[in-house]
């Protein structure tokens, strides 16, 4: 699936995770988005924070709910970057730290209580070391709007092969209350040079809805890294 396709095709999949692996087959690559549709939302950017990235309001002047959207998306903890759609970051970090598995540790956390959406939580976890790599990605969320009932999904990919990613996204498209993705990961080409990479997405989300985009490609060998942070409030 080419991921610009699929980006333009749907105006507001909502905050998105890439996984994968490049073309060339030296990078270990992610991919981070965010979009909204109210002031609140669209009042955001992304900035470093050590290793990894947080959300803060551009105008916080204009910040009217913290709640769900200032959360640190990426940290890294020792060979393993952790990215996610919420705090469920720390949630990932803290308990991994403590010697649980990624899905042990989302197992503590739902899907938002944001009723009537239940937004899923998405997140994904990435490994490097010692020149090999693998990933895995997962998704709660609430049963077709049901807050009584949480669905768990986890996804493990070892040895990605060179050129492929997965794609995991919040919605399956505008709606009210938003419809929750569905199905597995979504196939794509992941790019050989970060900066097409970068604007590939970028340019292919949608121009009203978009807000801030991360993307990085880690040296599978040595562990090195290059980071795009693209902010639409400037």
């Amino acid at each position: 699936m080419i991921l610009s396709e699929e980006l333009k095709n749907n105006s507001y999949p909502g905050r998105g995770i890439v996984i994968g692996k490049s073309k060339c087959g030296r990078f270990a690559v992610t991919a981070y988005f965010i979009m909204g549709r109210s002031e609140n939302s669209r009042n955001r950017v992304f900035v470093e924070e050590g290793e990894g990235i947080r959300t803060e309001a551009f105008d916080p002047s204009k910040l009217t709910d913290p709640h769900l959207i200032i959360y640190a998306p990426v940290r890294v903890l020792g060979n393993k970057t952790i990215v996610t759609n919420g705090d469920q970051t720390d949630t990932i970090y803290n308990l991994m730290n403590q010697q649980l598995t990624f899905e042990q540790a989302l197992r503590t956390r739902e899907f938002e209580d944001d009723a009537p959406n239940y937004t899923p939580r998405i997140s994904g976890i990435m490994k490097v070391e010692g020149g090999e790599y693998s990933y895995a990605m997962s998704i709660l969320k609430s049963n077709n709007h049901n807050p009584d009932s949480c669905l768990r999904f986890t996804y493990s990919y070892k040895n990605p092969i060179a050129g492929e990613g997965h794609f995991i996204h919040t919605y399956m498209g505008d709606g009210n209350p938003l419809p929750s993705f569905k199905g597995e990961p979504k196939e794509v080409v992941i790019d050989e040079d970060i900066d097409t990479f970068t604007n590939t997405i970028w340019t292919s989300l949608n121009e009203d809805n978009k807000v801030s985009l991360f993307v990085r490609y880690i040296n599978i060998e040595d562990g090195t890294y290059e980071t795009r942070i693209v902010n639409k409030n400037q």
